[in-house]
């Protein structure tokens, strides 16, 4: 009789999360005792705002918080959403559209669980985060990469799209800003793209996590909005679904609280699935992101002023090495250069010819982590996240300029 395999295929087909991977590899280093410099996590080096902690301290006294509560969210944290996507997203919902989630992670999870059927394809502007095609094979779909590289801003376009689209196009990943290049789509290009959907009946699913981190030219100038494409054309709004949460704005990384807001009868249908899946998220972090919505924004606004001078030093600092192109990031907090002109070359002693093997000879060499182009779509890239702190952000790179000088 033939074994069984120990795992499913589709458990044994989900790849490690390859920024997870290599943050954990450089603080294995550091546990070491290895000065190791990581950009390698998507993760704000600061402590969640004080009052949204003493909100959490007070809910962890209140003894209905106890208990199970219901599955799709507290009602007043579903309410303070619903209020947060009219104000940010220009988008009026009831709060029976939005199910709160256990992290992002879990939103875009459950967004492909209810949109796709087997064989459904999912467009995927590239570079894309490593969590979606996860997501996506998991749900039965096919991943359809558009690429757009450092020549057009990481932009994609309407013609790339149309190019991909087939009878079986059922979904568009839209990412404005984006994980991992920091590209915003303007205005005028959120409204091409979303009037192109409409036009052809394809469901949007709209990852908006970033969208209260974007920045102006003029470092003392108003940061532009990263338009929502449910604002740039509202008739999208019965065919899309919007994925956010309080991780990156409040820096409540580990608090593990994220939402998904759509229509009414597929936000019953995530409802419905999480009931099952995982139930409501502790009530603690519920009541800490009630406070992070609807308390004051001063602190988010202090946080953002700090990854905008940082994203200005490490833009100056990678754009002196030789053989880096580095397209100015306008939102999230991340860089995405383009190390093409480093590959093929000789450095130490080693000649790495894609972005994982310079990677693991920057890591190995000036003890510097990134994540390569590799984990996020093609090979020639590396992606630097800048929220960490000021010193090491500067004295990391100073040691690729002397690996690369």
């Amino acid at each position: 009789m033939t074994e069984r395999a120990r795992l499913s295929a589709r458990i044994a087909a989900i790849a490690e999360s390859a920024t997870l991977k290599v943050d954990a590899k450089a603080k294995a280093l550091q546990a070491e005792g290895r000065p190791v410099i990581s950009y390698a996590a998507g993760e704000p080096d600061f402590s969640t705002p004080e009052f949204i902690v003493e909100a959490a301290l007070a809910a962890t006294h209140d003894p209905k918080n106890y208990r199970y509560t219901p599955a799709a969210g507290l009602p007043d944290l579903r309410e303070a959403i619903a209020a947060k996507t009219l104000r940010d997203s220009g988008l009026e919902v009831g709060a029976g559209q939005v199910v709160v989630t256990n992290g992002g992670k879990q939103a875009v999870y459950q967004a492909f669980q209810v949109l796709l059927d087997e064989g459904d394809e999912v467009l995927v502007p590239t570079p894309y985060w490593t969590t979606y095609p996860e997501a996506i094979k998991l749900a039965g779909g096919r991943q359809v990469d558009v690429f757009a590289g450092a020549d057009q801003g990481y932009l994609v376009t309407v013609e790339q799209l149309e190019a991909a689209r087939t009878e079986r196009t059922k979904v568009l990943l839209f990412v404005s800003p984006s994980n991992p290049t920091g590209a915003v789509y303007a205005p005028d290009q959120v409204q091409a793209i979303g009037e192109w959907a409409l036009e052809h009946g394809i469901w949007v699913v709209s990852d908006e996590i970033y969208q209260n981190l974007t920045y102006a030219d003029d470092p003392d100038g108003v940061p532009p909005r990263a338009v929502s494409i449910v604002e740039a054309v509202p008739g999208l709004a019965d065919r899309t679904i919007l994925v956010n949460g309080v991780a990156k704005t409040y820096a409540m990384t580990g608090w593990r609280l994220g939402w998904m807001v759509g229509p009414a009868d597929v936000i019953k249908g995530a409802a419905n699935l999480q009931s099952h899946l995982t139930s409501n998220v502790s009530n603690i972090s519920q009541r800490a992101a009630i406070a992070a919505l609807t308390g004051p924004q001063d602190t988010v606004e202090e946080m953002r002023r700090a990854f905008d001078r940082r994203r200005r030093t490490i833009v100056a600092e990678l754009s002196k090495i030789d053989g880096i192109t580095v397209p100015v990031p306008q939102g999230a907090f991340y860089v995405y250069p383009d190390v093409s002109g480093l590959l093929g070359r000789e450095w130490g002693g080693v000649t790495p010819s894609s972005s994982l093997e310079l990677a693991d000879l920057m890591l190995e060499q000036a003890e510097v982590a990134a994540v390569p182009g590799e984990a996020f779509g093609p090979s020639g890239y590396l992606r630097f996240s800048y929220a960490l702190g000021d010193a090491p952000l500067l004295e990391g790179i100073q040691r690729l300029q002397r690996l690369f000088g």
